[in-house]
């Protein structure tokens, strides 16, 4: 079975890690990275405990605290043979440190990594308005080899509810990483 990353940080729009997170078990094993104030988000913003959540994880998932830098995820030999790195959401701060190759957790080290071995990373970013620190941040994440993109869904599919929206920007993700989905219609398919 194919392995991917999916790390989940502190920023708002946690919605899109979590419904990243179901939608990439059903296809690939997923090697989860949690931040400290990712659950703190969960808690706010979807109403689950870290425990309960932990409980939720199917046989398809494995989990690892931003504190444990020595997992294998880590490791270059261990992420080439994976399809990437998702970061999702992505605060400004990890932002930041992935921008600027400062590792002090799992998700910043897994990054870099990625960035270093040349595989696919995809940075979600979820806040407005930019500051001209945030887009040079996304600019030297770009130039060295990442994908950052900011959680801005489209309404040519019409959506109808805050989980269509959601599911444009998750199934734009995926699109990126070559995962076949339909959670969404495409331009110019008729509305199911």
């Amino acid at each position: 079975m194919e392995r991917i990353v999916l790390c989940i940080t502190g920023a708002s729009g946690v919605i899109y890690g979590v419904r990243l997170l179901q939608e990439l078990t059903k296809r690939l094993f997923v090697h989860l990275v949690v931040s400290d104030n990712g659950f703190k988000v969960i808690q706010e913003e979807i109403g689950i405990t870290k425990e309960d959540f932990l409980k939720s994880l199917g046989n398809n998932c494995k989990f690892y605290s931003q504190h444990q830098i020595e997992a294998d995820i880590s490791s270059g030999s261990f992420l080439t043979k994976t399809k990437g790195v998702i970061v999702a959401p992505c605060s400004m701060a990890t932002l930041s440190a992935v921008a600027n190759g400062f590792s002090t957790n799992l998700i910043h080290r897994v990054s870099d990594v990625a960035l270093k071995e040349r595989k696919k990373l995809y940075l979600l970013v979820r806040e407005m308005p930019l500051s001209l620190i945030h887009i040079k941040n996304m600019e030297k994440v770009s130039l060295a080899g990442g994908i950052v993109s900011v959680a801005s869904p489209g309404f040519y599919h019409k959506p109808e509810t805050v989980e269509d929206m959601v599911n444009f920007v998750v199934g734009k993700v995926l699109d990126t990483f070559d995962i076949e989905h339909n959670l969404f219609n495409r331009w110019g398919t008729p509305k199911k």
